[in-house]
Formats: structure tokens, C-alpha cells, sequence
């Protein structure tokens, strides 16, 4: 029987989102406004509590956008919600929520390679130790050495938060 063990729950996540919000603030205090881009499924909800937090916190305008990626492909197939075009001359932060490979964050990077940005930043709720892609969030809510049999789940529920948790397994 496959066991499962608490990392994180409701409050601890919330806490780690609050606490990059305020780094991202500190990173980005004279910004008017940064486009928050979260991929698909679990890094879009992260994105758009981080987007509730900032605007709690600070002045800053977010921009809200989705990046869904395939990310099984071996090359870049990614599509937004929006124009990516939005981001010219912006800060772009990509969020994921968890780092294994790194693939799915190079993915979600590589969109916006070819758009002149003032700064790119990344997120993830976690973070594992076994990335292949040369890719580190800036921003992360947990570091979290594990075997690569190991297997971490996030769990994020925004009707009922209470429920929102992470596990390994």
C-alpha cells in the first residue's frame, strides 16, 4: 500500500504564498504593473492567489494569464489565454507548482523567449531535487529532497480551501 505524507497543508500553503507575494512586491516595488503567468493546472490557481495577494499588499496592476502546455511533447507546444504580446516591456512571472525535471517551467519559459521582457521570474510551491533542465524558480515556497520513486502531490481546491494540501508519496 502506497503511503502518503503531509507536507504541507491549508495554512502552510497559504503562508508560502504569502511570503513570495511579498518577495515578488520587494522584487518588483517600483513596477505599475507585472503580468502573473501560471501553467496549467495547479501553477494557474497558485497564480491567481498570488495575483489576490499582491493586490492585497501592494499598488502593483497584475495581469492574470494561463499557459497550457503539453507536457509530455518533446518539443514546445504551449498556447495562453491572452495575446502574449501583453508582456512586451513587463515583468512576466511564469509559476509552476512543483519543480521535478524542470521541463514543464522551460516550457512555460520558453514562450517567452522571443518577446523583449524587463524581467522574467519563476515560482513554484515546490521544489525537488532531481531537475534534468537548467532551469530554478527565483521564488519557492518549499525545497524538498526526495528519491525520484518519490512522488509529490499538490492539491488545491479554491471552493473549499480547507482541502488544499501537499503530500509524498
Amino acid at each position: 500500500m502506497n503511503q502518503s505524507l503531509l507536507i504541507l497543508g491549508p495554512s502552510q500553503i497559504q503562508q508560502k504564498i504569502t511570503r513570495i507575494a511579498y518577495q515578488v512586491w520587494e522584487d518588483n516595488i517600483d513596477e505599475p504593473e507585472i503580468v502573473i503567468a501560471g501553467i496549467i493546472e495547479y501553477g494557474y490557481v497558485i497564480a491567481g492567489r498570488l495575483k489576490t495577494e499582491l493586490e492585497r499588499i501592494s499598488g502593483i496592476r497584475i495581469t492574470l494569464m494561463k499557459i497550457s502546455l503539453d507536457k509530455n511533447s518533446s518539443h514546445l507546444e504551449a498556447t495562453t489565454d491572452l495575446p502574449v504580446e501583453i508582456c512586451r516591456n513587463k515583468v512576466v512571472i511564469v509559476i509552476d507548482d512543483v519543480i521535478n525535471s524542470g521541463r514543464t517551467l522551460a516550457y512555460g519559459i520558453g514562450l517567452f523567449l522571443n518577446i523583449p521582457l524587463k524581467k522574467l521570474r519563476t515560482v513554484a510551491l515546490m521544489e525537488r531535487s532531481h531537475r534534468i533542465f537548467p532551469v530554478s524558480p527565483d521564488y519557492v515556497g518549499t525545497k524538498l529532497a526526495t528519491v525520484t520513486k518519490e512522488h509529490v502531490d499538490v492539491l488545491l481546491d479554491d471552493q473549499q480551501r480547507e482541502k488544499d494540501a501537499v503530500y509524498l508519496r
